[in-house]
């Protein structure tokens, strides 16, 4: 999928599946993987999921329709800003997906696991990095192939056999996902820690841990 998503095309059909099918693993991915542990209902999550789908498709869709649009020249900018694009709808996509717990807070533990309240910081916190580690799994796996393909269209052998291209960029794209996916998964720790002085007056009234922990999620 984030190898379709890069795919030069001149159609807005040709875009839209691509785009579609990366946005829906990512938003079921990651409410799958959330923190669970404040209360939402079904439907809840049905709306947040089809929202999270809509609005980073549609800042996944709207830079490359005004790539084609206006035709950009400049090789920089045409081969940089599909992957710019990518990384971000990526952290978007987790931001958006995971939006409840912001809102609600997740539960916060003492270094015993016993649960102190419930945390809007520590869901702002847990949310936060999950983007950030989004940004750098899918910004990094799409730029190491475009760099590829930028040395290796002037090698030789891409002259011979210029058909070549495609599997050899599709190859590296599954190669440097498969390993970002540990790298970045363990950018932050799964049991996140936040300083006691950081959460919510009521948290802080009700224990005197100076550090208290959350599940961030994957």
């Amino acid at each position: 999928m984030v190898f379709l998503s890069l795919v030069s095309v001149k159609s807005l059909k040709s875009m839209i599946l691509p785009q579609l099918s990366f946005c829906t693993y990512n938003t079921a991915f990651n409410i799958i993987n959330g923190n669970a542990s404040y209360n939402r209902r079904p439907y809840e999550t049905v709306l947040v999921g089809a929202g999270a789908i809509a609005s980073t498709m549609f800042f996944g869709l709207v830079p490359r329709l005004l790539q084609i649009k206006f035709g950009l020249t400049n090789i920089v900018i045409r081969k940089t800003l599909p992957v710019v694009v990518l990384a971000q709808v990526g952290g978007i996509n987790a931001v958006a997906s995971r939006s409840f717990e912001p809102v609600r807070g997740i539960e916060v533990m003492d270094k015993e696991g016993n649960v102190i309240g419930y945390s809007r910081k520590a869901g702002t916190k847990a949310v936060k990095d999950t983007a950030t580690s989004r940004v750098v799994l899918f910004g990094t796996s799409a730029l190491i192939p475009e760099v590829f393909s930028y040395y290796y269209k002037r090698t030789q052998f891409f002259l011979r056999y210029p058909n070549s291209l495609w599997t050899l960029k599709l190859s590296c794209t599954i190669f440097v996902m498969g390993l970002m996916v540990p790298v970045s998964f363990s950018l932050f720790p799964q049991i996140g820690r936040i300083q006691y002085s950081k959460l919510e007056k009521e948290i802080q009234s009700a224990t005197e841990e100076t550090e208290l922990f959350y599940n961030r999620g994957v």
